[in-house]
């Protein structure tokens, strides 16, 4: 099922929800991959261990986006067949504070990964972290059910008590900037800013 929030992009998210919200800027997309939206299944990884994302990927609702913290850049979280697998299960996404392997499977079968980058060795399957608990990724904790929306723009994580207020103010954000001209922005903008000048004390 499609997420609602598929419709919003992350910019939107994160002028209606603040910087706290969204991830840093390591995290970013591995390819040219479509938005991404759905609701969290959080991961938390011992450093250099990857078993509890691989035990993620049979457990997670369809639709969901596997959300990781790692603390680790040094292994690979997730391989090329991991991600087949995830995607033929219907998750929707990986969100990794980490590193994968296998970008250009991954690319070619078109799973969308959102992390830090690419690392050709694979951690161990030993150690025991946690599922469905809180996880903080990109510097943002995540909470098992909150909307993380991705794409090329960064990843904004909305709190899932806060999912139909949110939702609703973005529809009615991106109705009314639909409805302005450029011209209309232009002139509201300028004024703003000439203001903001002046209350500065700003006269060049």
């Amino acid at each position: 099922m499609t997420s609602p929030f598929k419709d919003v992009p992350p910019t939107t998210l994160a002028d209606l929800l603040g910087r706290a919200q969204v991830m840093d800027t390591g995290i970013r997309p591995l390819w040219n991959s479509p938005r991404i939206a759905g609701p969290a299944y959080t991961v938390r990884c011992v450093p250099g261990d990857n078993l509890m994302l691989h035990a993620a990927i049979y457990r997670a609702e369809p639709g969901s986006v596997i959300v990781v913290e790692s603390g680790d850049v040094d292994y690979a979280l997730a391989g090329g067949n991991v991600c087949a697998v995830a995607q033929r299960r219907g998750v929707a996404a990986f969100v990794v504070d980490g590193v994968i392997r296998d970008l250009g499977e991954v690319r070619e079968a078109g799973f969308p990964v959102f992390s830090r980058g690419v690392i050709p060795i694979p951690g161990t399957k030993k150690k025991a972290g946690a599922l469905g608990e809180p996880a903080r990724v990109g510097g943002v904790l995540v909470h098992p059910g909150d909307i993380v929306v991705a794409d090329e723009e960064g990843v904004v994580v909305t709190p899932a008590a806060r999912r139909e207020e949110i939702l609703a103010a973005a529809r009615a954000k991106l109705a009314k900037e639909a409805e302005e001209s450029l011209d209309a922005w232009e002139a509201n903008h300028r004024a703003r800013i000439e203001k903001a000048l002046s209350d500065e004390g700003f006269t060049g």
